[in-house]
């Protein structure tokens, strides 16, 4: 889209933007993504444009849709943050900042990365909520465009867009953008049943249509007589909503209720309920389906009165009653209504995103990236329960609280003194489960024993556990380490191991050392408090497995000194004129006159993290220690691998690197490829082609390349070339 043609668009949104502002961010973000291709084959800057209207959509202010534009700036060009705060301020810069991944660090795994940049993204939120509804923006345009990444890529961000934007979506009210989120991840992740609810949706569409445009004709009517001012029309619930409610409830699509509803919108709260008692009036309701989200609004502000009734055919139709103000929140939720915007009291909006607060209370303290998303799902994305306090205060916890849940929620020294609890006046014990609209009072004693153990089983949410096991540490460390031990000893015998030798100083001080705990206290306290024991035990275990292998491999490695002392003889003839072969550019320290290699495998090229590997009478050879050979190489054969480096005396040669290319067929690549290896003064060594299964093809190249730097800039370079869909490091 052109310039002028996005910026009458934004004001048509809202003509009080700045454009100038907009326009600004318009052209950064067109020149620094000038030449980059997305996967479709349409320029990248399409990308952020669309984010950007995403947000326009909203009513978001101008920062956050120049932030919208230039979300993609510093992660994939050469604009930084510093530039961004000279020409957009702290205020954009902060928000580009938030949405940015983690690009640059290295995690262990895949859920350690996606644990980690959902820390990062929460604590961004903390400052600005801009920044999460920025990321949504982003998700939803990316969702959109999905069908042109690979299958495994689809998959993976789909369940990941179900699992955890689309529930933060709804966290935030915005339930247009949930909405679209899920039935785009439902067509992808169960593309049959996508299909087959849509043959059966549309095959008793029109019948449906005609009996709620005579609900909706009556009801009009009705409020026409009564001179209540109002909109009334049908609405079609989502498809991943009746997936879910077939899937889950068992049910046919007969029996959904609200597959079909009436929304009307009215002007006041008084005409809400004047409607609701005009509707029941007029059908019968059905008992335990009207809920009352005015009096007690979720915790995303929604506001509406639901009512399912019995109409004149038999069948049931869900009504929804709400006001303009209530359908605009419903809507658009947070964005709608929040503090950045005039009038709008910033301490009730503190109070909406109670949600977050609690959440940035917890995750500070969980380390194990499992733990964190269990925890994230549990406490953030699961279904809430509503109860009350004796003093008709709403208390919201997650769907299966316990009293102590509440007696937590409410304060720490309530919960450590818990000795029972009333639930609607009768006493229950402490793991009884909650249920909506229950009124909770909690019975304390001065003299209560305090949290034990096994409280942590008893509490759902992230918060009464953490507190639960703050106390224990404190207060009850040495009930903790017996147990703790207990559990471990256990473990053991389970496993096959003899406790009473693992149990030695020598392996708990080298676990100690290895798991970073302070003490070996201090490891069974922390196993006596769950969480992932089997875990950290099986490590510990393995940690015990290297320390019973070392005086095994002492024996090994004598063989491994003989085989280099022979290669040393062999090779210290032959490198009397040179020394150690100095075209690989490798030393190995403390070590000369040895035959070395550079692997086929991999191609390490200076610049790249390598380590050696003795062979058997044939030198050492170099490899990159990502290479897929040294990651799965059998135990025994690890201790070959030792420290090699890069002599940057020697490092005056081009090294064979390789670079995968996939692409479209377009006339004149080729030569585009050749002229981009020419200016970078790059030899093209080989070049393979050929045909893949997605109606692409594959290009591998062999260049002549003086370090790794060199093929990065190489693969950016590529990746400007129209057609090419991706560029980047071979294997070998």
């Amino acid at each position: 889209m052109k310039k002028i043609e996005f910026l009458e668009k934004m004001k048509e949104f809202n003509p009080a933007y700045d454009l100038d502002f907009i326009g600004k961010a318009y052209d950064v973000a067109n020149e620094m993504h000038a030449g980059q291709i997305r996967k479709s084959g349409e320029p990248y800057l399409v990308h952020p444009v669309c984010v950007a209207e995403i947000l326009a959509e909203l009513g978001m202010d101008e920062e956050t849709i120049a932030a919208g534009l230039l979300h993609d700036v510093i992660e994939d060009t050469s604009y930084s943050k510093e530039d961004m705060i000279r020409e957009f301020g702290e205020e954009v810069a902060a928000l580009v900042d938030g949405v940015t991944k983690l690009g640059a660090l290295k995690f262990e795994s895949k859920e350690e990365r996606q644990a980690e940049n959902l820390r990062k993204m929460f604590l961004a939120m903390s400052k600005d909520i801009r920044v999460l509804i920025i990321k949504l923006s982003d998700r939803l345009h990316n969702l959109r465009t999905i069908n042109y990444m690979t299958h495994e890529k689809i998959v993976e961000k789909c369940q990941e867009t179900l699992d955890i934007y689309a529930p933060l979506a709804a966290r935030l009210g915005i339930y247009t953008m949930k909405m679209e989120l899920e039935d785009i991840a439902l067509k992808f992740l169960e593309p049959e049943a996508y299909y087959d609810l849509a043959e059966q949706v549309s095959e008793r569409k029109g019948e449906r249509e005609d009996a709620i445009n005579s609900v909706v004709e009556e009801i009009r009517g009705a409020l026409n007589e009564i001179g209540i001012k109002h909109e009334i029309y049908g609405r079609s619930k989502h498809f991943y909503s009746i997936f879910k409610k077939m899937k889950y409830q068992h049910k046919n699509l007969d029996e959904i209720f609200d597959l079909m509803a009436v929304r009307i919108i009215v002007e006041t709260v008084r005409d809400c309920y004047a409607v609701l008692g005009m509707v029941h009036t007029m059908w019968k309701p059905i008992p335990g389906r009207f809920k009352d989200y005015i009096a007690m609004p979720k915790p995303n502000m929604y506001q509406s009165l639901h009512t399912t009734v019995i109409g004149n055919s038999g069948k049931p139709f869900e009504i929804q009653i709400r006001t303009y103000e209530m359908h605009r929140i419903a809507e658009y939720g947070i964005a709608a209504h929040w503090k950045y915007k005039e009038g709008i009291d910033s301490d009730k909006e503190e109070v909406k995103l109670s949600w977050l607060r609690q959440a940035l209370e917890w995750q500070k303290d969980v380390k194990d990236p499992k733990e964190f998303m269990e925890s994230l799902k549990m406490d953030l994305f699961s279904n809430q329960v509503f109860v009350f306090t004796p003093n008709g205060d709403v208390i919201e916890l997650p769907a299966g609280a316990t009293p102590l849940d509440f007696a937590f929620k409410i304060h720490t020294d309530v919960g450590c003194k818990c000795v029972g609890a009333k639930v609607n006046g009768k006493m229950v014990t402490i793991d009884h489960e909650l249920e909506n609209g229950n009124i909770i009072e909690i019975v304390t004693s001065a003299n209560a024993a305090g949290p034990s153990i096994d409280w942590l089983k008893i509490a759902r949410s992230s918060s009464a556990r953490n507190k639960i096991r703050q106390w224990l540490k404190k207060e009850n460390r040495n009930d903790a380490v017996d147990k703790g031990k207990d559990l471990f000893t256990q473990y053991l015998r389970k496993k096959g191991f003899d406790p009473k030798v693992l149990l030695t100083n020598s392996y708990i001080g080298r676990a100690v050392k290895e798991l970073h705990f302070k003490d070996a206290e201090d490891m069974y306290t922390q196993l006596s408090y769950g969480g992932n024991i089997q875990t950290k035990v099986a490590h510990l275990l393995q940690s015990f497995e290297d320390e019973k292998q070392h005086l095994a491999s002492e024996e090994k490695n004598k063989s491994l000194l003989d085989d280099l002392n022979v290669i040393s003889e062999k090779t210290s003839r032959r490198l009397e004129k040179k020394r150690a072969d100095s075209e690989t550019g490798v030393v190995v320290e403390g070590v000369d006159n040895l035959m070395i290699r550079l692997a086929k495998c991999c191609t390490p090229v200076p610049g790249d993290e390598i380590t050696g590997y003795i062979t058997k009478g044939r030198g050492i050879t170099v490899h990159r220690k990502d290479c897929d050979n040294i990651k799965t190489l059998p135990k025994e054969e690890r201790n070959r691998c030792i420290d090699v480096s890069w002599d940057p005396e020697l490092l005056n040669k081009s090294f064979e690197g390789e670079i995968c290319i996939i692409a479209k067929e377009q006339k004149g690549m080729l030569s585009s490829i050749s002229k981009v290896c020419e200016d970078n003064n790059v030899d093209i060594i080989g070049l393979n082609g050929r045909a893949t299964k997605d109606e692409t093809f594959r290009i591998d190249l062999i260049l002549g390349i003086s370090d790794r730097s060199q093929i990065e800039k190489l693969c950016r370079s590529f990746k400007s070339i129209p057609g090419i869909m991706e560029a980047y490091r071979g294997k070998g």
